[in-house]
C-alpha cells in the first residue's frame, strides 16, 4: 500500500470520527490502567459495569490496598480471570505507593514494570491518559492493518512498528482509536462488512464481502 493511499484511509476515519476515544469508562490514569488491566479475554461493556461497582468505593492506589484482595475481588467477579487480575493489581497498586508516590507513571519502562503490564497496555496507558503517539495492536488493529494492506506483519510487534513508521503523523496520535474501532464494528473478523466501509476502495483485501 502506498502513502497516498494510507493518507487518505485516515482522512476518511478522522472526517467519521473527529475525536475517537476508548470505550472504557475513566476519569484518571489510574482508572484506566484499572479498566485496562482488567479488560483482557474481556469486554469493555462488561468492564465498565464492574468499574461502576469498584470505583466509587475504590479509585486510587491506596483505597484499593484498604479495600483488601477479597474486597477487591468481590467488586469484579464478574470479569473472566478475576482472580488472576485482582492478586496483579493489589500488587500493582503497592508498587504505585512505594515506587511512585501513588501516581501512574509516564515512562514505559516503569508501567511495563508492573505486575499485569505489558507493551500492549502500556501504550494504552500513554496514548489514551498521556497524549503519546503510541499504537497499541490488539487483535482488531492486527486484523485491520493485515487485511487492508495499511501495515502487513506476521506479530503484533511488526505490525506496531510498520504503523508507527507509515501512518502519516498528523494522524499518529487517534490513529489506535479509528484502527480498533474499525475492527470492532465494521472489519470483524469473520464476516468484514466491506458494504458499508467507508474506506472499501482503497482497502487491498481480495476477499470482500456485500455486507452491510
Amino acid at each position: 500500500m502506498n502513502a497516498e493511499k494510507r493518507y487518505e484511509i485516515f482522512a476518511r476515519l478522522k472526517a467519521e470520527n473527529p475525536n475517537p476515544t476508548t470505550e472504557l469508562k475513566w476519569k484518571s490514569p489510574f482508572e484506566l490502567l484499572v479498566a485496562v488491566l482488567l479488560s483482557a479475554q474481556a469486554t469493555d461493556v462488561g468492564v465498565n459495569k464492574a468499574m461502576d461497582r469498584l470505583f466509587p468505593v475504590a479509585n486510587t492506589p491506596q483505597d484499593i490496598v484498604d479495600l483488601g484482595l477479597d474486597g477487591l475481588k468481590e467488586h469484579i467477579k464478574t470479569i473472566g480471570l478475576y482472580n488472576t487480575k485482582a492478586n496483579n493489581l493489589m500488587k500493582t497498586c503497592r508498587l504505585l505507593l512505594e515506587k511512585h508516590d501513588g501516581e501512574v507513571p509516564r515512562r514505559r519502562e516503569d508501567l511495563e514494570a508492573l505486575p499485569g503490564v505489558g507493551r500492549k497496555t502500556a501504550n494504552v496507558i500513554l496514548n489514551t491518559a498521556f497524549g503519546e503517539p503510541t499504537i497499541a495492536v490488539d487483535t482488531h488493529i492486527f486484523r485491520v492493518a493485515n487485511r487492508t494492506g495499511i501495515a502487513k506483519g506476521k506479530n503484533v510487534t511488526e505490525v506496531e512498528q510498520k504503523l508507527l513508521r507509515h501512518v502519516p503523523k498528523k494522524f499518529l496520535h487517534d490513529a489506535h482509536h479509528w484502527l480498533i474501532l474499525h475492527g470492532r464494528y465494521t472489519c470483524v473478523a469473520r464476516k468484514p462488512r466491506c458494504g458499508s466501509c467507508i474506506i472499501e476502495d482503497l482497502c487491498e483485501y481480495p476477499d470482500k464481502t456485500e455486507l452491510t
